[in-house]
């Protein structure tokens, strides 16, 4: 696992012990917490037009960047509770899809490989 990954997750652990939260950082509320921050994200994207979400100013990117962390932060520490290598796991899951999805027939297309 990534250094920064392992320093991030020695500071979220000193975190949230400093302020005695370790009970209330279950997994079900974990995934709530993430599901909620992924919501504040999307909702920076709610109304915009496609080319307007590509041209963000620096303030929105700001907001942006922040609820991007927040969605971040929880993911990684629902991955510390439940022990699971978020890296290890992403680069499986990039191998799945790389079966699932094969270049040959899926490349420049935005149907499911199932669709035909």
């Amino acid at each position: 696992m990534s250094t920064e990954i392992e320093s991030l997750q020695s500071d979220l652990r000193r975190f949230a012990d400093e302020r005695e939260w370790g009970a209330f950082h279950t997994p079900k509320n974990l995934a709530c917490a993430l599901s909620v921050e992924a919501a504040e994200l999307l909702e920076h994207f709610q109304w915009l037009t496609e080319a307007q979400s590509w041209a963000l100013d620096e303030p929105k990117r700001s907001e942006v960047a922040a609820e991007m962390a927040d969605v971040f932060l929880y993911l990684l520490q629902l991955s510390m509770r439940l022990d699971i290598d978020l890296v290890a796991a992403a680069r499986r899951k990039m191998i799945a899809n790389a079966k699932k999805y094969p270049v040959e027939h899926t490349k420049g297309r935005i149907a499911k490989i199932t669709e035909g």
